[in-house]
């Protein structure tokens, strides 16, 4: 069984190195037009340039996940604004769950990671409308990835849905694959909407409007299982 997602983060996300290296070329470029024919002194280019590229670093950085988490507590799955909870139906999870909604601004990491440890038992992808993502009609309608999980508190799923801006969905996990709390399992560009679908016995840790971090917030505490999270390989 594959370990998927990694924990030590790198500060930047993988999939933003490219547009970093395209930032900095442009920024170089930049420098040399700007310099030579727009009669700037040499430090305005370089100040727009290290702007540009320290910007797109930003957009893509990864924080690594906290360690000290106590033992039950579920993680955030993504980072930004807690936007709704409410039970919803769902076939994976055998019937009525809860849901967490959590909406992503443009400026809000971009990263997901596991909440709970856990093998993955389904994945899935939906092709959809573009609904701004903090309305939860968003849930149903708007382009989306899913995971499935199982773990020693229960089924759980994680939903990555596409915002307004976010075009692009990246889901790491294959079926099969074990995951650990605060692993990573994907990342969406730009602003969306990330749910964790739990059972109904977890406990809700976070209220709407709460600000969480991605693999940092206690977001739910889980049923009472015999060794606390799984290991984490």
């Amino acid at each position: 069984m594959r370990l998927s997602g990694s924990r030590s983060a790198s500060p930047i996300a993988r999939e933003g190195i490219p547009f970093i290296l395209g930032a900095a070329a442009l920024a170089v470029v930049l420098t040399g037009l700007l310099s030579r024919w727009g009669g700037l002194p040499t430090t305005v280019p370089l100040t727009i340039g290290a702007g540009l590229v320290g910007f797109t670093a930003f957009f893509f950085r990864d924080p690594a996940p906290r360690e000290d988490a106590p033992a039950h507590v579920a993680l955030a799955p993504a980072q930004g604004r807690v936007a709704d909870i409410t039970e919803v139906e769902h076939p994976y999870m055998g019937g009525r769950c809860r849901r967490i909604g959590i909406f992503l601004s443009i400026f809000d990491v971009h990263v997901q990671r596991a909440p709970w440890p856990g093998v993955v038992e389904d994945r899935g992808y939906r092709k959809g409308r573009f609904f701004a993502a903090w309305s939860p009609e968003a849930s149903n309608e708007n382009e989306q990835a899913e995971l499935c999980l199982r773990g020693e508190a229960g089924p759980f799923v994680v939903r990555q849905i596409a915002g307004l801006v976010a075009r692009r969905i990246v889901t790491d996990p294959e079926v099969g694959d074990r995951v650990a709390r605060g692993g990573r399992i994907g990342l969406i560009r730009f602003g969306s909407r990330v749910e964790l679908l739990m059972p109904l016995d977890w406990t809700v840790l976070c209220a709407v409007g709460d600000r969480v971090r991605v693999g940092r917030s206690g977001v739910a505490r889980c049923a009472r299982t015999k060794n606390g999270p799984e290991a984490e390989g």
